[in-house]
């Protein structure tokens, strides 16, 4: 199994001129947290996450992250609070960020495979400590967008082969 065989091509992609107003839209009314940032040319120049924007217009020196426990579940949720930002300051940081370029925020440090890269080496990249990579753009030779592998469909296959043989995907 290879990257060609889980990658989705039906790929939904932003513009590096794109205005972050614009994505912010876009991203809430998607079922995933990121997009693709395409060339002209359909080249991979970056990827843009609902992490990256966030960061704009709430830096996490201002917010303090609290957990707070209710019974009977064992398990913690997190809150944020921010701390020094009322309503006028958030409007008047949206207002400063919302028609900047999308360029300004992406990650351009995009790592992806090529649609024979094997399902070992894509599970590896995925579960890497350094990065928190979510989804794997699929490209050519000359780095133009073919698909895109995201987390979710390598669970998927890992669950599906399971199923059917009993033995982890290889």
């Amino acid at each position: 199994m290879d990257a060609r065989d889980l990658m989705t091509t039906d790929v939904e992609t932003v513009h590096p001129d794109d205005e972050i107003s614009e994505v912010l839209t876009r991203l809430a009314r998607a079922d995933f947290n990121g997009f693709p940032v395409v060339d002209d040319d359909g080249r991979v120049v970056g990827i843009v996450t609902q992490h990256d924007l966030v960061h704009i217009f709430q830096p996490s020196d201002r917010t303090l992250w609290i957990p707070v426990g209710f019974p009977p579940f064992l398990e913690t949720l997190e809150y944020a609070i921010d701390l020094s930002w009322d309503d006028l300051d958030r409007e008047i940081d949206l207002l400063k960020h919302a028609g900047k370029p999308v360029r300004t925020v992406m990650t351009d440090d995009v790592v992806t495979v090529k649609p024979d890269t094997d399902f070992d080496a894509m599970l590896d990249l995925l579960a890497d400590d350094e990065r928190d990579i979510n989804r794997l753009p699929v490209v050519d030779d000359d780095g133009k967008l073919l698909g895109i592998v995201a987390r979710q469909d390598v669970l998927r296959a890992v669950r599906d082969e399971r199923r059917t043989t009993g033995e982890p995907v290889s």
